[in-house]
């Protein structure tokens, strides 16, 4: 299983008061509706913990970040990375900003890889028209890191267990292949019809970036629902992702 990110130093999770804040650290993004999405999970983990301060704080683009949203607090915080696998933000940022806080922070593991959200995927995949059996390309958002592409390794295994056809991963950044070069790969390997599963929480220019790869069909991205809201809660919980292969 890969480590969970360190808590800052002296604050181990257990002294962290029950009741104590919960930050959603999510991605940036310009877009409104992708604001929107994350606001409103948010207020779904919140309607889950009455009693709790639930806020988001975001990692890139806009604000507030993360930082200023633990300094808002002034109270010993809970972060959950709202990032479907680990990467720089959860093994660089997230720590740092938990040891430059002034009261403890601990961070939990982020919310991905986990099944519940590829069978989330494969749910708005079914909505967008996608027949069982075909092929398709997982459009993940890309890290550099060795262990995002394991945990994303991992939702192409549990996506190709549930469809019962070919899948492949690709990136909107930083690692080969694009969404496109993956959707053009299948084409040329026989696929007559690709489908592309939005692998993202939230509307975006990543989404965007999904749409223009020349698939047959597209799904939304993941979005504000259910399964979503229970992986948080796991994680406030303090249960972990399933190891990795």
């Amino acid at each position: 299983m890969p480590p969970t990110p360190a808590p800052a130093p002296g604050a181990p999770a257990a002294q962290l008061p029950a009741d104590a804040p919960v930050v959603i650290a999510a991605h940036g993004t310009a877009e409104e509706a992708g604001l929107r999405t994350v606001e409103a999970m948010a207020e779904r983990v919140a309607t889950a913990l009455p009693g709790r301060q639930v806020r988001v704080g975001y990692l890139d683009v806009v604000g507030p970040t993360v930082g200023e949203t633990l300094a808002a607090l002034d109270a010993p915080a809970l972060v959950v990375p709202l990032l479907l696998a680990p990467g720089y933000h959860v093994d660089v940022d997230l720590p740092a900003v938990a040891a430059a806080a002034a009261h403890p922070v601990v961070c939990t593991a982020p919310v991905g890889p986990d099944e519940r959200l590829v069978g989330l995927a494969l749910r708005r995949l079914l909505e967008a028209g996608y027949e069982p059996g075909g092929p398709v390309v997982l459009g993940a958002a890309g890290s550099s890191s060795a262990r995002s592409a394991a945990a994303t390794a991992q939702a192409v295994r549990w996506l190709a267990a549930r469809t019962g056809g070919e899948v492949v991963a690709a990136y909107a950044s930083a690692t080969p292949p694009t969404p496109a070069e993956a959707v053009a790969r299948l084409r040329a390997g026989g696929a007559r019809r690709v489908a592309l599963a939005t692998y993202l929480l939230a509307p975006g220019f990543f989404a965007e970036r999904m749409h223009d790869a020349g698939a047959d069909l597209v799904s939304a991205p993941l979005g504000d629902a259910p399964e979503v809201t229970e992986v948080v809660l796991d994680r406030v919980a303090g249960r972990g992702p399933a190891p990795l292969p």
